[in-house]
């Protein structure tokens, strides 16, 4: 047998400040585009860090920089402005196109809503070319190993047939082994269910949760609300810009272009264990979001005695019962036992969205409703 080689890995600039959790970090990220017509941007300074581990779904509607943002953490294109780091891994700055060529082949899977397997090829094959084209693992090894991608997928049966001849389902789930041909730790996996049935988007999504169960990263842009309840985080991408995640998990009915105005107007509060937020009667000026820690509501009674009528943690919010019902703090807010970080929405910014989005305030109100009764019922002055 011949000796195992292991080929350099490409010149790619190491950085050192990168958080050690993050396999892809995207700062300040701008894409300009010229043509006739003239220049537009559409991607608008995105900052976006991605964790190891994590199974992350990119949405947003059809023009709003998905495939553009995909294409920068794939090295596919390049940024206008910013920085792109994926692995650790400066893919822009001082690489060329042939290294970043390269170094995608063995740190990237990426798979596609039309599969791109080449037809003249067996399924077999088709997992066979990344190894091939990066040169990586024993040449006697390939085959064994593809072998092993495709029964993991469940295709070993098919393995010899060309893709033609199989089920467009199986034709993905081959597309996904070639992905994972060369070990990747990061899965880029663009509209991978589009044209698949439901049975078979449940198979290639379960495979997915299966590879992050083992490590593996992966990134998901899709439109299919029933993918996104299965991922970890989702990053929802508007006009080129990304929402605030806390905004977005928060006020989920919101209209996109809504939860994107609410991100540019947001202001970052950060409250130290037990500060006072809110006092009773205070008017309120703010809508307020839970990002990290957790707030008490408190009931001050006589003699200076209190109760906690609720706890709120993150991605919960506050303050919407005053603001939707008018009057004052109906008790007083405090930061928990850790520090508490908050996102707060100016009151006549919230206001006047809430009364263009009538099934936000309508949950709002219900929301409102059901905490009255709480605390109601927690308050020792209202108990029989």
């Amino acid at each position: 047998m011949k000796p195992r080689r292991t080929p350099p890995r490409p010149a790619l600039q190491k950085v050192s400040d990168a958080a050690p959790e993050a396999i892809i970090e995207m700062r300040g990220v701008v894409k300009k585009f010229s043509n006739a017509a003239g220049e537009f941007t559409v991607l608008k300074g995105v900052n976006v860090q991605i964790n190891r581990g994590e199974f992350v779904s990119i949405v947003g509607k059809s023009g709003s920089g998905k495939s553009t943002l995909l294409n920068m953490i794939t090295g596919i294109d390049r940024p206008s402005e910013g920085q792109v780091i994926v692995n650790h891994n400066d893919i822009y700055t001082g690489v060329s196109e042939s290294a970043r060529s390269k170094w995608r082949g063995k740190n990237l899977g990426i798979v596609f809503q039309f599969f791109q397997l080449l037809p003249m090829l067996t399924l077999l094959e088709n997992v066979m070319l990344p190894m091939d084209y990066v040169d990586m693992y024993d040449f006697d090894e390939r085959p064994a190993r593809a072998m092993e991608l495709l029964k993991l997928v469940g295709l070993e049966k098919f393995a010899n047939k060309l893709p033609i001849l199989v089920s467009t389902g199986q034709q993905q789930l081959a597309a996904i082994a070639r992905a994972m041909a060369c070990d990747p730790p990061l899965l880029i996996a663009d509209e991978p269910t589009g044209n698949l049935d439901t049975r078979s988007s449940d198979a290639i999504i379960a495979l997915f949760e299966q590879f992050v169960s083992r490590g593996k990263t992966i990134v998901m842009v899709t439109h299919d609300p029933s993918l996104t309840s299965r991922t970890h985080r989702n990053i929802i991408i508007s006009d080129g810009a990304t929402i605030d995640e806390a905004i977005s998990r928060s006020l989920p009915q919101l209209r996109h272009r809504h939860m994107l105005e609410f991100t540019k107007l947001a202001e970052r509060k950060t409250y130290q264990p037990r500060e006072t937020i809110l006092s009773s009667d205070q008017k309120l000026e703010y809508f307020y979001i839970i990002r990290r820690g957790e707030v008490e509501v408190v009931l001050q009674a006589r003699r200076n005695k209190e109760t906690v009528l609720s706890r709120l943690g993150a991605d919960e919010f506050f303050g919407e019962i005053e603001l939707l019902r008018g009057g004052k703090s109906i008790a007083n807010i405090r930061a928990g036992s850790e520090p508490v970080e908050l996102t707060a929405i100016p009151r006549a910014d919230f206001t006047r969205v809430m009364d263009e989005s009538p099934i936000t305030a309508e949950t709002l109100s219900r929301i409102v409703q059901k905490r009255l009764e709480q605390h109601r019922m927690a308050d020792p002055r209202t108990r029989k």
